[in-house]
C-alpha cells in the first residue's frame, strides 16, 4: 500500500462525505454541509486531513481549535483498510498541528452507542470522561 496522507481541502468535500455517511458511527447534520465545512477548514488551515490510496480517499479527520481546546471529528477509515494504523495516523498529524499552535488538550465526542469508536480511542490513549455532560442548543 502506498497511502499518502495530506491536507484536506474543500475539493475533496463529496468524497470525504461519502466516506463520512459509509462508516458507522460517523453522524452527519446540518453543521457538516459543504459550505460549513469549508468554513471550518478556512478556520483551522492546515489542521484537517484525508488518507489517499492511488487518489482514492480512504481516510478523513477534521481537526480544529478555539484558542483553548482543539477538537477532532469525524474520524474515518474505508473498512478495506482497518487495521493498518490509518486511523491513528491521522490523529497524530492533528495532534502535532495542535501542539504546533500550542493547543495542550484535545477533546473529541463519540455517541454512547458507538462502542468500536470508544475502544478505538481508548486504545490509542484518550480518556472517556465522567466528570462532565454536554449541553447542546440549536441557535
Amino acid at each position: 500500500m502506498n497511502i499518502l496522507i495530506r491536507e484536506m481541502n474543500i475539493d475533496d468535500y463529496e468524497e470525504i462525505m461519502k466516506l463520512w455517511m459509509s462508516v458507522e458511527g460517523v453522524t452527519l447534520s446540518d453543521a457538516d454541509g459543504k459550505e460549513e465545512i469549508d468554513k471550518f477548514l478556512n478556520r483551522n488551515r492546515g489542521m484537517s486531513f484525508v488518507a489517499e490510496d492511488d487518489k482514492m480517499i480512504i481516510g478523513a479527520i477534521l481537526c480544529g481549535h478555539d484558542g483553548r481546546r482543539g477538537y477532532l471529528h469525524h474520524l474515518a477509515v474505508n473498512a478495506l483498510y482497518r487495521g493498518n494504523k490509518l486511523g491513528t495516523r491521522l490523529v497524530e498529524h492533528c495532534l502535532i498541528k495542535l501542539r504546533q499552535e500550542a493547543i495542550h488538550k484535545c477533546h473529541l465526542f463519540v455517541l454512547t452507542n458507538n462502542q468500536q469508536g470508544a475502544n478505538f480511542w481508548d486504545h490509542i490513549g484518550f480518556h472517556k470522561r465522567s466528570d462532565i455532560n454536554i449541553f447542546s442548543i440549536d441557535v
